[in-house]
């Protein structure tokens, strides 16, 4: 399967080879937590919709791993090239600061948290929201991932930050840096960019 263009990837067409594949990987799906939103990860990433790059960004173990534990029976072959990842690379530390973010706040429920804390890394380098980088289907496909997999960091957001903003907020704070100047998000210029719709 070839990588395909913005233009073809926002075509009706790859709208329906997504929802095709997600019936694929559905069928084949083992009955463990997260399987659907793995599903519509593996899905669009297929129709080369979302940011994710090859084998979502995990290593070749790891989603070796992944595909074993929620689609044993599937024989899945994705394309090795991705969007960005020569600039990806030169993001390492960021992207691992923002795993081990979400790894320190994973439920302990299951274990795809720790692909998924991979996952949602790899996608935070894409320059979309990040349901859309991840190749989710909507913001509330994001807010499950969260609340069912990183549910400590989903409380934290309580006011419904853009989850993207969020996660580079809180690492921010880790680091004691605060570069937003307004004494509150209610009077912030910037409101509607951390608060306002995904569409």
């Amino acid at each position: 399967m070839t990588w395909l263009t913005s233009a073809e990837a926002l075509s009706p067409a790859s709208f329906r080879s997504r929802e095709a594949r997600y019936g694929y990987w559905m069928a084949h799906a083992a009955g463990q937590p997260n399987d659907s939103l793995l599903a519509k990860i593996l899905a669009s990433r297929e129709a080369g919709i979302g940011a994710l790059p090859a084998r979502l960004g995990l290593d070749p173990e790891a989603f070796a791993a992944l595909l074993q534990a929620h689609f044993p029976r599937a024989a899945a072959l994705l394309p090795d090239a991705g969007i960005g990842d020569d600039d990806w690379h030169e993001r390492g530390n960021e992207r691992e600061d923002i795993e081990v973010l979400l790894l320190a706040h994973r439920s302990g429920r299951a274990g795809s948290e720790v692909w998924l804390a991979g996952i949602v890394a790899a996608a935070c380098m894409g320059g979309d929201h990040l349901w859309q980088d991840l190749g989710l289907w909507s913001r509330t496909d994001l807010g499950r991932l969260m609340t069912e997999n990183f549910p400590a960091l989903a409380e934290r957001n309580d006011r419904d930050m853009k989850w993207k903003r969020f996660l580079y907020k809180q690492l921010c704070q880790a680091e004691g840096i605060y570069v937003c100047r307004a004494p509150s998000c209610e009077v912030c210029v910037d409101y509607a960019r951390c608060f306002g719709p995904e569409d």
